[in-house]
């Protein structure tokens, strides 16, 4: 059976469509996926993403975990920031990419993770503590709603006393919300857009006032409530790989772009001697992103990537109609000599094939 965020009643009242994802029921979207994607880029909007997953990692040797089980450096943090990274099995393979939190007062960490993987990551964490560390998974126990768009500043600042201007990116403050305290307002994001995810325990929290107030501060600029729609639309406009789709256990970070939360100077991490060995031997593949020619070629997941002589070269692992752009945009696993922005390309959509020239993301700047 699936589980319901503490939101979902007001998503039902909002005539949301509401989808099972990652055993919960999530809105997929209210007014439209074109409505919401763009009150994001030219206002504001607010996701419901409490299934998304938390686990609070404390003790005294929380760091030495964390440092063994993912491959950016979280030595570097300091509190009040977070980092972006990811977690490799032994052979490379992607477990999942993830936010690491760096906690005041020497309180610990907490890792944020997706969705779908909050069973098999807390496992693995779990399996890899051979440490001083206590591992806690918070995720039943946590909301967090995104609040994202050049008009996010604003619309909050109406419901807290903190100076938003001052939280820079991927920086995290504590402060009041709507009357509620003890909320994590961490500029983080998954739209390209500005913004703020906010955490909050469920217990102190009157969702339906959190929800409402929010709305209510957003209304003179437009604010739309998005589905999970509209966050593969904005996140796909960015570049932003989806566990899943452009990254999974049979991905490496260096071969899906990732290659820059990987640091190798950093001790041990598992997977390391792997990606070691691949980085000096050379890979075959190489995610790129790539724009579709044609108004109406709409690349889509599974379909196949060819050279211009008709040979297949990869594979589409995210696609979609740009909505800002307008034109088919996506991403993909092609053979390292078609890698190189520039490269004309083919995509394999249905009977036929349209042009694609290969793009650096974002595909859209910003």
């Amino acid at each position: 059976m699936s589980k319901k965020t503490p939101f979902y009643s007001i998503h039902e009242k909002a005539g949301a469509k509401l989808v099972d994802f990652a055993g919960y029921q999530m809105p997929v979207q209210y007014a439209g996926i074109k409505t919401e994607h763009a009150a994001v880029r030219e206002a504001v909007g607010m996701f419901d993403v409490s299934h998304m997953g938390e686990f609070f990692i404390s003790g005294p040797e929380a760091l030495d975990l964390i440092q063994k089980v993912t491959v950016n450096d979280a030595s570097k943090l300091v509190e009040g920031k977070a980092q972006y990274t990811c977690m490799c099995y032994e052979d490379g393979g992607i477990v999942d990419d993830l936010i690491v939190y760096k906690l005041f007062d020497d309180a610990g960490y907490i890792v944020v993770v997706n969705a779908s993987n909050i069973e098999k990551d807390f496992e693995w964490i779990t399996q890899n503590n051979t440490f001083d560390a206590n591992v806690h998974n918070q995720s039943d126990d946590t909301c967090l709603l995104a609040v994202q768009g050049p008009k996010s500043v604003e619309t909050l600042q109406k419901l807290t006393d903190l100076d938003l201007n001052q939280i820079s990116f991927y920086s995290y403050k504590m402060g009041s919300l709507a009357g509620m305290e003890n909320v994590v307002y961490s500029a983080t994001g998954y739209t390209g857009e500005k913004g703020f995810e906010l955490y909050f325990d469920k217990s102190h929290a009157d969702p339906e006032k959190v929800w409402n107030s929010i709305m209510e501060a957003g209304e003179e600029f437009g604010i739309e409530p998005c589905g999970l729609g509209a966050r593969d639309t904005l996140r796909l406009e960015m570049g932003y790989a989806l566990y899943g789709n452009d990254i999974t256990k049979d991905t490496h970070p260096l071969e899906a772009r990732l290659g820059w939360v990987t640091k190798f100077d950093k001790g041990d991490f598992n997977g390391k001697e792997a990606l070691l060995k691949k980085k000096e031997a050379g890979f075959s593949r190489r995610l790129v992103g790539f724009v579709v020619e044609g108004e109406r070629n709409i690349p889509r997941q599974g379909y196949e990537i060819q050279n211009d002589a008709g040979e297949a070269i990869g594979g589409v692992t995210s696609g979609t109609m740009s909505i800002t752009l307008g034109k088919g945009i996506g991403m993909g696993y092609v053979a390292t000599d078609y890698a190189e922005e520039g490269t004309e390309i083919e995509i394999s959509i249905r009977r036929k094939t349209a042009k694609a020239t290969v793009t650096r993301p974002p595909f859209i700047k910003k």
